[in-house]
């Protein structure tokens, strides 16, 4: 798994206030735990753009007033209208503990049943899944290559060694959808041989 460096500022004051002065000046207020000791820090939005919006997981170096700490990110809220980033959790990762993290999904192949017209439904975006670090994957690669309509892949179907998924089981995160052009396409198959039985099977015209 890759790794991000950011760096921030710690936060001489833990308040609403001084949460919005920090908005105004474009940096995020964040909080670093599950270490010995909860650390409450800022970083500049613009800092987040290769942690938040990317199709991997990643794990973070983060540089605290020169303090370096090993985590991952694990909430980050945004406003409802604006959709700014407002808050970042950080959970510091310990040697040999395991961590949660939601992987990404990703699919790999072509699937049968969408080139006969049926349509790829991506139910899930990612997976909940606990585990060490070191066995956490940057994406959860799916192959859909011999999916046909009406087939698809739970929860249960993807196994990664050293990782458990904390979402239900029997849920199922890519299927492939019958359309109405899958339904229509046989339908105008069977009818256009059935043209040329019909013509065969009716009496020549008398003279």
């Amino acid at each position: 798994m890759k790794s991000v460096s950011i760096s921030g500022s710690p936060r001489a004051n833990v308040g609403k206030a001084d949460a919005t002065i920090l908005r105004n000046a474009k940096k995020v207020p964040c909080v670093l735990y599950g270490g010995k000791e909860q650390v409450h820090f800022a970083v500049l939005a613009a800092d987040f753009k290769d942690l938040i919006y990317t199709p991997h997981a990643n794990t973070v170096e983060l540089d605290i007033a020169g303090k370096k700490y090993k985590a991952i990110l694990q909430e980050a809220q945004f406003h409802t209208v604006k959709d700014s980033l407002l808050h970042v959790d950080f959970l510091e990762i310990i040697a040999g503990k395991p961590v949660t993290m939601n992987i990404p999904i990703k699919t790999t192949g072509t699937s049968p049943g969408v080139r006969n017209g049926g349509k790829l439904n991506k139910k899930l975006k990612t997976l909940k899944a606990k585990g060490l670090v070191e066995k956490m994957p940057d994406t959860i690669d799916i192959a859909i290559d011999t999916l046909e309509i009406g087939q698809g892949v739970r929860v249960s179907d993807i196994k990664i060694p050293g990782i458990t998924f904390l979402n239900a089981s029997n849920v199922t995160v890519v299927s492939v959808q019958t359309t109405r052009a899958a339904i229509e396409e046989p339908k105008a198959a069977t009818a256009a041989a059935a043209k040329p039985a019909a013509a065969a099977a009716k009496p020549a015209a008398k003279k």
